[in-house]
């Protein structure tokens, strides 16, 4: 934790890309020029935090029930990695996604297909509703799925997630 205190984002995204990476020199028929990342809730954060920050790397993210600003999340959790917000309100905007999306695009802009669980009382769907504003306002591609059943999952989500890819791909 004393490693990542402070540190999420960059920490995560830099063993992300080093993965990466990784996996490319031993597999070298892997196309680094066509990378998605997915992810659910932190993953989400994750994925929408790689596609606003790298679009060198990722092409395009899937961010399911996303946490998009800390703000806005369980502060005992918050807490715990990035300090009191009223001692490090910098960090808590490095790490905030609403705040990234709100800046120009450095380069290309990449999709985002928002997800959102709509009955998530954790991850609540004011994160969501926040980063699609931001992304608004700077011309950014991306779409939102909200989702009022939760059991509506793979049968029906996982096409719209697999044809996101194919089209952005």
């Amino acid at each position: 934790e004393k490693v990542i205190h402070r540190r999420l984002a960059d920490l995560l995204l830099a063993d992300q890309i080093d993965a990466l990476t990784a996996l490319a020199d031993k597999h070298p028929d892997l196309d680094l020029s066509r990378v998605a990342i997915r992810g659910w809730r932190l993953g989400g954060w994750l994925a929408g935090l790689a596609a606003l920050r790298r679009p060198d790397v990722f092409r395009c993210a899937i961010a399911r029930t996303p946490l998009v600003d800390w703000r806005l999340y369980d502060a005992q959790c918050a807490e715990r990695y990035l300090g009191l917000p009223s001692e490090a309100a910098e960090v808590y905007a490095h790490h905030s996604l609403v705040d990234l999306a709100s800046e120009p695009p450095n380069g290309d802009a990449r999709p985002i297909l928002l997800v959102h669980d709509l009955t998530d009382d954790d991850v609540v769907a004011a994160h969501s509703l926040r980063l699609s504003a931001a992304l608004l306002s700077t011309t950014r591609p991306h779409a939102v799925i909200p989702l009022s059943d939760p059991n509506t999952v793979p049968e029906a989500l996982l096409p719209l997630e697999l044809d996101f890819l194919r089209r952005h791909l």
